[in-house]
């Protein structure tokens, strides 16, 4: 574990009590606010930061969020990763990332960077594996929408659902996914044959909806997810869609969302992600993976 300067603030774990000072750092850089999604990262994964000197906020944060057995996890990620501006370009970035690598272990790391982001990580040995499109805009149907029927969850599908996210995400992740219904405002389900092949969720973010996340057997039913729950709101809709989903991203564009920015999937200590990418079309939040 590298040890920091005498001058340097510790680096130290966040909690709920911390949110505002997360909200106000994402404010600080231009980003949203976002209090409801820092509620869910800081509750389902474990928040880090380092406390500004003049005790005004965070000088930085980042949140990782861990899958698979709690003992021995699988799988984290990693989310969030801020620094306030006035603390800009002094190595705080690169010093939460190295600490983020050595607390991790042995467990790989996986993360979604922006093009201002990339350069670090690839510099601290992440590999991009991937790519996803975000993708923005009023669901404005055009044309026959598919027959694919869906119908809100209740809490009897709880089970079913958990037991498909495992299987189409590659590990546990129940400390999430059971907080999906005070998450989300609407969490929508489709099924085959009496079994449930399909889910997604719609959560408030500032002036969208963001939809995941979104597993579906196939993109017809993707579709249907989305349309469903873009007839449940007035918002905008918000979503970052795996450009392996051509089909989908295409239709999506159609039927009025833009395409708003490209971020690219990194891991660091695995070539690839666990699971099942062709039924996996959408992450909760890119900070969770």
């Amino acid at each position: 574990m590298s040890t920091p300067s005498l001058s340097a603030p510790p680096i130290r774990r966040l909690t709920p009590r911390d949110l505002q000072a997360c909200a106000d750092l994402s404010e600080d850089r231009g980003w949203p606010r976002e209090e409801h999604k820092w509620g869910l990262l800081l509750s389902a994964g474990t928040g880090y930061g380092i406390d500004a000197p003049d005790g005004n906020g965070l000088m930085g944060a980042y949140v990782v969020t861990q899958y698979g057995p709690h003992e021995r996890p699988a799988l984290a990620a990693i989310g969030m990763v801020l620094v306030a501006e006035r603390y800009a370009r002094q190595g705080i970035g690169r010093r939460l990332m190295q600490y983020a690598i050595e607390e991790s272990g042995t467990t790989p790391l996986t993360l979604h960077a922006t093009p201002n982001g990339r350069p670090l990580y690839e510099q601290l040995g992440f590999e991009v594996i991937g790519r996803a499109e975000m993708v923005k805009g009023h669901f404005a149907p055009v044309g026959a929408l598919p027959d694919v029927a869906t119908r809100p969850a209740t809490a009897e599908d709880l089970t079913a659902i958990l037991r498909l996210d495992t299987e189409v995400f590659g590990q546990d992740r129940m400390h999430v996914i059971t907080r999906l219904p005070a998450f989300t405002d609407q969490l929508r389900v489709a099924e085959a044959n009496g079994k449930i092949v399909g889910y997604a969720g719609a959560w408030p973010n500032m002036e969208t909806h963001v939809v995941g996340p979104l597993v579906a057997p196939d993109t017809e039913t993707a579709k249907a997810l989305i349309a469903s729950l873009g007839a449940g709101t007035d918002r905008p809709l918000r979503t970052d869609i795996d450009v392996r989903h051509e089909e989908l991203l295409a239709w999506v564009k159609e039927n009025g969302l833009q395409s708003v920015a490209f971020n690219a999937v990194m891991a660091y200590g695995t070539p690839e992600l666990p699971g099942d990418w062709s039924r996996r079309f959408a992450p909760l939040t890119v900070a969770a993976g």
